[in-house]
């Protein structure tokens, strides 16, 4: 698996955005975003303080059927 960097919910919610996704509900501290072109749906724990750990971070950007350097891309604009 390739090196990815740290990110926030919040950074990650930023790039998932980007990508066409909206914010479909809430459930504690877990953000559910769907993409409703695509109809990809994915999951983001909000947990403040805290960072994505990359393999959850590799598990989300596979929910949102996009590449790693789509979705890297778009992070570092």
């Amino acid at each position: 698996m390739p090196k990815f960097p740290v990110l926030t919910a919040k950074q990650v919610i930023a790039v998932l955005k980007k990508l066409g996704f909206a914010e479909d509900r809430q459930k504690g501290s877990h953000l559910v975003l769907i993409n409703l072109n695509t109809r990809a749906r994915t999951i983001v724990p909000i947990h403040h303080g805290k960072t994505i750990n990359r393999f959850l971070l590799k598990g989300i950007i596979d929910d949102a059927k996009v590449t790693d350097e789509t979705f890297f891309s778009l992070f570092r604009k």
